[in-house]
């Protein structure tokens, strides 16, 4: 991961978790430490097709890894406003 991310041609790892079976405590560590393994080189890591227990767990350990497919928390989706509550000014 560190070779892959320091020879600067990818800044996103992506990682197949879709075989990982039921999700535990050991997949858990391994991404978490993959994880951070790719931000110390300036990267992130990317999972592909995991299991809803398992984005669960992360969520519920507050581990927030991106998913493929999904659109980061800090971008908002495209075409999507905000509503504001009556009374409120627009931001």
């Amino acid at each position: 991961m560190r070779e892959l991310l320091a020879a600067g041609e990818a800044r996103v790892v992506v990682c197949e978790v879709g075989g990982l079976g039921p999700p535990g405590l050991g997949a858990v560590d391994l991404l978490a430490r993959l994880e951070l393994t790719a931000r110390r080189a300036g990267g992130r890591i990317r999972l592909r097709d995991p299991d809803p227990a398992l984005r669960s767990l992360l969520r519920f350990l507050g581990l927030r890894l991106q998913v493929e497919g999904e659109v980061e928390e800090r971008e908002p989706a495209l075409g999507v406003e905000e509503e504001v509550e009556p009374g409120q000014p627009a931001v």
